[in-house]
């Protein structure tokens, strides 16, 4: 098919062609959840924008096949291969198990896709189903030359390769080695300080909760390995696409490039697709801070996670996008405004072939300029704005909304029925509780304003807050 996509390659450091392996199919990875805790805002922004990348690749045309993992086992709380481990923390701080965490938060992590009309990849991979294939390629690793034994535990060798620096340029290298050392125990076992760990044994951990039996000691593996082997297990020794946030490149996506190309023998991934970070006014949002920003939290504060992703939509990928309640509340006017005026459109008349080709083509030539998805929403204004029907208009906004899952037909239909099905009575009842509520919020009484919220919830009711005051619908 036609190379018509361009995406930045943080590889190259270039916005480049997008030439797959085989012609008209993707293979695409994504570095998933450590399923220790609940996914933050911060964390789901990548997610949003690896959805739009994939649903973006099948619009134009591409058979799309996505993979992701699921981080149970070897994830340690720093990524250069010390501190505790994750999930470990996680059991402890909840009384479960190991196990018991990671299905707990593996569900909660799918439960916010959901909210966040991410698509489930085409394989969910946990790592702990995966023993084998990490003992098998460290025992490459090891008869290759690329890995030693050590302390009970085995290490990649970095000094084997020419460029383990592989994102980075000269000037980087030395920044890159210094920053990733702060605050990091050494680990005296290391013949060089950016070796890695591919196999843990209890001389690491002597409670770790989950082990197995390998040539190399009974033990775990190391959270890098987990992504070579899984990708391979699924797509082969050739891939087109790895996904990650901007904090996996160093160490994480550099130390996967290091041992599937030792292991394989050629090049591995062709792009890499890196999403920036989401700031709060204190900087980059973290679990280890201990409050967090979650999808379930924006709900109890009356947002519709759907909000979130327009949010999301209307930055550039590639740019840090700033939280607040004050932007995110403009963005639920946004979101309600543009519902609105999608909610008048009737689905009347004929096609317009010709105007539908026209539209399409501006919104897809914006999706292929590296993921433009701020753009690809311009042209959903444009379009309402233009002098063709509204069943064309319609016909466009439903075709749109494949990429951009922004719900935006269901929306309208929604706020249809609601203003049609609500009698007066409902209404007056609702209004006077509405103003209850803004009084209770205005005396800071805020237990009384959830109270009414939760009374009207229990009725059916939705209420969402935003900067031109409560709105409310009636809910599914």
């Amino acid at each position: 098919m036609e190379n018509n996509f361009h995406i930045y390659n943080t590889l190259t450091r270039n916005v480049e062609t997008l030439i797959p392996n085989e012609d008209g199919k993707i293979g695409m990875y994504t570095c998933g959840p450590t399923v220790y805790h609940f996914a933050h805002i911060g964390n789901l922004r990548s997610y949003i924008m690896e959805d739009v990348l994939e649903k973006a690749l099948r619009y134009i045309g591409y058979d799309v096949k996505r993979v992701m993992n699921i981080t149970d086992v070897g994830h340690l709380s720093s990524d250069a291969d010390t501190g505790e481990d994750k999930m470990l923390k996680g059991a402890k701080r909840e009384h479960k198990t190991v196990m018991e965490v990671a299905q707990f938060y593996t569900d909660a992590f799918f439960s916010d896709c959901r909210d966040l009309n991410i698509k489930r990849p085409d394989v969910v991979e946990p790592a702990t189903n995966c023993i084998p294939e990490f003992i098998h390629m460290i025992q490459v690793l090891l008869e290759k030359g690329y890995a030693y034994q050590a302390g009970g535990n085995v290490y990649f060798d970095t000094s084997k390769l020419e460029d383990y620096f592989v994102f980075s340029s000269a000037v980087e290298k030395e920044q890159l080695q210094v920053g990733v050392r702060d605050d990091v125990e050494e680990d005296a076992n290391k013949k060089n300080k950016n070796d890695f760990v591919l196999w843990f044994t209890k001389s690491k951990f002597e409670d770790q909760a989950l082990k197995w039996e390998s040539p190399f000691g009974v033990g775990y593996p190391g959270w890098h390995i987990e992504c070579s082997c899984i990708s391979m297990k699924h797509l082969g020794e050739y891939m087109d696409i790895h996904c990650g946030g901007v904090d996996n490149i160093f160490p994480h996506h550099t130390n996967e490039i290091a041992q599937s190309e030792a292991y394989l023998g050629h090049k591995w991934c062709s792009y890499w697709f890196h999403v920036h970070h989401l700031n709060d006014k204190s900087g980059k949002m973290s679990k280890s801070k201990g409050d967090f920003l979650t999808v379930s939290l924006l709900k109890e504060k009356g947002y519709d996670p759907l909000v979130y992703r327009l949010f999301c939509l209307q930055s550039h990928y590639r740019k840090p996008l700033e939280f607040s309640y004050e932007v995110l509340d403009n963005m639920a006017t946004a979101y309600e405004k543009l519902v609105k005026r999608i909610a008048e459109l009737k689905d009347d008349g004929e096609l317009d072939e010709a105007a539908f080709a026209e539209h399409k083509a501006q919104f897809e030539r914006h999706l292929c300029n590296d993921l433009n998805t701020s753009m690809a929403i311009t042209v959903i204004y444009d379009l309402l704005k233009a002098d063709i029907n509204d069943k064309t208009k319609l016909a466009l906004i439903a075709d749109f909304d494949r990429v951009l899952s922004l719900d935006l037909l269901a929306a309208a239909e929604r706020m249809n029925a609601s203003a049609a099905g609500a009698d007066p009575e409902l209404k007056a009842y609702v209004e006077r509780k509405l103003a209850e509520r803004a009084a209770a919020k205005k005396e800071k009484d805020f237990a009384k304003a959830d109270a009414i919220r939760a009374e009207l919830s229990e009725k059916g009711i939705v209420i969402k807050d935003t900067r031109e005051g409560t709105v409310w619908e009636m809910g599914e």
